[in-house]
């Protein structure tokens, strides 16, 4: 009798459950959805392209990307929860989706309960630039010139409760300074005026810094992680520097809608780490200057739920609150 009759001979609850097994047992045989929660072209986009290239070989299957921007990602993460939980449906959520946007504002889902975490793909510092006609020209000057005209300097982010904001907000708490928050819709108006001298400074990505520093245009201080950054391998950490807590990346990974079996979680996590543990998915991702973070799905999972922890504790010290 062939695997398929002999699932069908079953009683109900035992050819539901034959069902799920031969799903499993032959996943992935279709093409798999991969939601990127921002429009085509940009960093992110470019993560989830590069990646899905070399992980659908190593799955022999198919990736099929699909930008569904708007929201803050709220339309994707939404989308993404509400998928069937058999894995052909997967999103790339990111500080923002599952980190920042929970820690500051109501969402329709909720970043840990509503999703399966399938494992981490990398992440991008965060560098705090200044504009060059600031006289300023390391950390400590930066912070002394704070000290010494408080109120006098604005900087500018992303966006109420982005990430550009978060870190900021860290700095001045850690620093005992004051800047006065400039949000604007999305990180290149914010450069603009920046570069104009509208704002002085700014803690954008390093993969959108990194044009402005080679050209001279930005001076940059400081770096966050744990580690300094080849790209920019004179510009010390925060860590360096005495401050607690600047390890914050720009981060992107993986995660599906709830509920998705662990065997197909445990494929899709091997796969992926073999796919971003390779030596030119590493110089791939240097482009956008990610370095890859590979680890289980259930560190990832605990990586999630720290992340929306640390930044809600932050956003209510510091009285961020985005109302929608």
């Amino acid at each position: 009798m062939t695997t398929r009759r002999a699932v069908l001979s079953m009683a109900p609850a035992s050819w539901l459950a034959a069902t799920a097994a031969l799903a499993q047992a032959t996943y992935p045989n279709k093409p798999i959805r991969y939601i990127v929660p921002v429009a085509a072209g940009g960093g992110s986009d470019f993560v989830g392209r590069t990646v899905c290239e070399r992980w659908g070989k190593a799955l022999g299957q198919t990736f099929i990307v699909d930008n569904l921007g708007g929201g803050g990602g709220v339309i994707a993460s939404q989308t993404a929860a509400k998928a069937a939980a058999d894995g052909y449906t997967l999103m790339q959520g990111y500080v923002a989706t599952h980190g920042t946007s929970p820690a500051t504002r109501r969402l329709p889902y909720d970043p840990v309960r509503d999703f399966t975490p399938i494992g981490m793909i990398g992440g991008t510092p965060n560098v705090l630039v200044v504009n060059t006609d600031l006289p300023v020209k390391d950390l400590q000057g930066f912070v002394d010139y704070l000290k010494k005209y408080p109120g006098k300097a604005s900087y500018g982010s992303a966006g109420n409760g982005s990430l550009t904001q978060l870190v900021m907000e860290l700095f001045k708490q850690q620093s005992g300074t004051f800047m006065l928050h400039v949000p604007y819709r999305g990180i290149a108006p914010a450069f603009n005026d920046l570069l104009g001298g509208q704002t002085q400074a700014m803690f954008p990505g390093l993969a959108a810094a990194l044009p402005h520093i080679r050209s001279g245009r930005v001076r940059p201080l400081a770096i966050t992680g744990n580690a300094r950054q080849p790209t920019v391998k004179d510009v010390p950490t925060l860590i360096e520097a005495g401050f607690k807590g600047f390890d914050a990346v720009q981060w992107y990974g993986v995660v599906g809608p709830a509920g998705i079996p662990a065997p197909i979680v445990q494929q899709l996590n091997d796969t992926l780490v073999a796919t971003i543990s390779a030596p030119e998915m590493k110089d791939k991702l240097a482009s956008e200057a990610v370095d890859p973070m590979p680890m289980s799905a259930d560190a990832f999972g605990r990586h999630i739920q720290a992340e929306v922890q640390r930044w809600t504790v932050l956003a209510r010290d510091r009285k961020i609150q985005v109302e929608e």
